[in-house]
């Protein structure tokens, strides 16, 4: 199944597609013996049912009508032991049901979570979260309903209905053939729900995911929507996939409101008959009055399990449709994984290669033009560039977040594509610009579930970027409780952390994306102090705006439109008065204009002139007035 097709959320089920029905029974086969064990008491159930009303009649007929009181005693206790062995039998049934149905579906949903984390970047660029939380939750919660209510209760109800129909042929088998003159409207009545509710069911399931990935999207950016003034607008739109949610339940209730009061109907026809046929009868002396009793409670039990299998028919197109959407997730392959017979790789010993490569995250749209540079070992090489011409996705191809698509990334000669993809991510450590915080406290958002970083190295890492300052000052310390994504701390804060994070991990190859994008001046100075340490023997690549910050990179790479414009360090490159030149001279409000002499930062003034202009600011004639701005315009 191509990765595409799991974006089509409007896939259901076909109503006689019994596929996913057979998969499904993997998740209980391993738990045979406790369905064959519920089936057996949903049997006994249904026989202590039908045994109930027998015992009446044979007391009324035998005991009652002939004065034998120690008959009717002895029927009586008889008759409650029945009520007494279906509480015990009824409570084991549900408790069976209850734990094969959640350990199945335990299972699958571990699955299916297991299977998610294993997907492509680019999965997720296709497919919202908030569709991908129905599929965990509410499709295999709905499921569950059809183990619980459906599948392991069919058992029970089949025998309730056979049973019925042989004891009441067995006891007048003219006043059967009557009532069940009724039966052909029930199936009429029967196939039309049916297929009022298959249609209707599977819509509520495809809007129901709808309005869920709204309501995550929508609560994800709440910053934006409020800054923006967005909530009116945002009610509209949600306002209007609620009542589309809405509409369709609405249906099958449609349904549901003709279906039930129209079996009862056809139960209390079914009644009139025996109460009209079996009254006659009994007045002319052709049948007893235990007998019409038995056929009342009968046809009353019989009527019941047809309406619980109409609820199970709903029950049953639902599952489908929410199996239809899980196996379609399920089948979706990894798009980046790791070769089935991977490549020995111990660590990176000499270099990192990008030979040729091109990547787009669409058809021909790349963004990446047969880019090849080298990254030796113990290297810090940056990337600079403006927005958008592909830094961050030269980071993204090395841990293989997506995979390249024309030429190769090698690491000591073999393609990365060729190593266990676990190998290979865990001599990365990736400090972004948006640093995301799990829910815990300090320490484990810094050791992420590592034991092997314990508290002594967590301490030691928050101290050597210098985070242990705000982090004491906190009422917990280490301990303090970190909210959702961090909400209470600040982005220097988190920062912070994200650095102690990599620092405590202690990887070969560090990656710096715009890390210190956000920071403020004060937090800069101190996280330039925990670079030094971080960097040091270490490979990095570091991505950044802030040119200050790389100054003293081994390699600067300057890229433009996913080609690598220039290469060199930050002296060379000034000198060079290319893309970097003008990058640099961009950063500064005040511009003095000329060359720069060796080993200094600053262009010396030439002349005492100094732009007094942004140049991002005035423009006359439609050109940027500073000769940088629209050269690099040009460019």
């Amino acid at each position: 199944m191509s990765p595409e097709a799991f974006h089509e959320e409007d896939r259901v089920a076909h109503a006689g597609d019994m596929r996913h029905a057979a998969r499904l029974l993997k998740y209980i086969r391993p738990r045979w013996k406790l369905v064959v064990l519920s089936s057996v008491v949903s049997s006994l159930i249904a026989a202590l049912s039908l045994a109930g009303p027998y015992i009446v009649k044979v007391t009324i007929d035998n005991h009652i009508a002939k004065g034998d009181y120690a008959g009717v005693a002895r029927l009586s206790g008889l008759f409650i032991g029945t009520i007494a062995g279906l509480f015990v039998l009824e409570y084991v049934q549900a408790f069976l049901i209850a734990w094969v149905g959640q350990q199945g579906m335990f299972d699958l949903r571990r699955e299916l979570f297991a299977h998610v984390q294993k997907m492509s970047l680019a999965f997720f660029d296709r497919n919202p979260v908030g569709r991908l939380m129905t599929r965990v939750t509410s499709d295999v919660a709905t499921l569950n309903e059809l183990f619980a209510q459906g599948v392991m209760t069919l058992a029970g109800d089949i025998f309730l209905l056979a049973g019925i129909t042989i004891l009441m042929l067995k006891t007048d088998v003219r006043l059967t053939l009557l009532v069940f003159i009724t039966v052909p409207i029930m199936l009429v009545a029967g196939k039309w729900f049916r297929t009022a509710v298959r249609e209707s069911s599977r819509d509520a399931r495809t809007r129901l995911s709808r309005m869920n990935a709204y309501i995550q999207e929508n609560l994800g950016g709440i910053r934006t929507v409020q800054a923006y003034n967005r909530e009116r607008r945002n009610r509209r739109r949600f306002v209007e996939l609620n009542s589309d949610f809405r509409e369709a339940n609405m249906r099958t209730v449609a349904a549901y409101a003709f279906f039930v009061p129209a079996i009862e109907v056809i139960g209390a026809l079914a009644l009139a008959l025996i109460i009209w046929y079996g009254g006659v009868r009994a007045l002319s002396g052709g049948l007893t009055v235990g007998v019409i009793y038995l056929f009342i409670q009968y046809i009353q039990r019989f009527f019941q399990p047809i309406k619980d299998l109409s609820d199970k028919f709903n029950i049953f197109q639902t599952a489908l449709a929410s199996a239809e959407r899980i196996f379609n997730l399920l089948d979706t392959p990894a798009e980046i994984s790791s070769p089935e017979k991977p490549e020995p790789f111990t660590g990176l010993k000499d270099e990192i290669r990008f030979e040729n490569v091109s990547f787009a995250y669409k058809d021909e749209d790349w963004v990446l033009r047969d880019v090849s540079f080298t990254v030796r070992r113990g290297e810090s090489v940056a990337l600079v560039g403006s927005t958008g011409s592909g830094k961050t996705t030269v980071t993204s191809l090395l841990t293989r977040f997506y995979d390249v698509q024309k030429g190769a990334i090698k690491v000591d000669g073999t393609d990365i594509r060729r190593l266990d993809l676990s190998d290979w991510r865990r001599q990365f450590a990736v400090v972004l610009q948006d640093v995301f915080l799990f829910s815990g406290d300090i320490a484990s958002n810094i050791r992420l579930g590592n034991e092997a970083v314990t508290d002594e190295v967590v301490e030691r890492a928050g101290r050597n970027v210098n985070a242990n300052e705000f982090i004491a000052a906190l009422p917990g310390g280490y301990k303090q409780e970190v909210l959702e994504r961090g909400a209470t701390l600040s982005v220097g804060q988190k920062q912070l952390l994200a650095f102690a994070r990599a620092l405590a991990f202690d990887p070969a190859i560090l990656i710096l994306d715009e890390a210190t994008a956000s920071i403020d001046t004060e937090t800069e100075h101190l996280i330039q102090d925990a670079l030094q340490k971080l960097l040091k023997g270490r490979t990095s690549i570091v991505i950044a705006h802030r040119l200050s910050t790389i100054q003293n990179a081994d390699r600067i790479i300057v890229m433009h439109h996913g080609k690598i414009r220039e290469v060199g360090t930050h002296q060379e490159l000034l000198r060079r008065d290319g893309i970097y030149r003008k990058l640099y001279e961009l950063q500064y409000r005040d511009v003095r204009v000329g060359k720069y002499d060796e080993g200094k930062d600053a262009p010396p003034a030439e002349d005492d002139e100094i732009v007094q202009q942004s140049p991002l600011e005035a423009v006359e004639g439609g050109e940027p007035t500073d000769p940088a701005m629209r050269t690099l315009q040009s460019d």
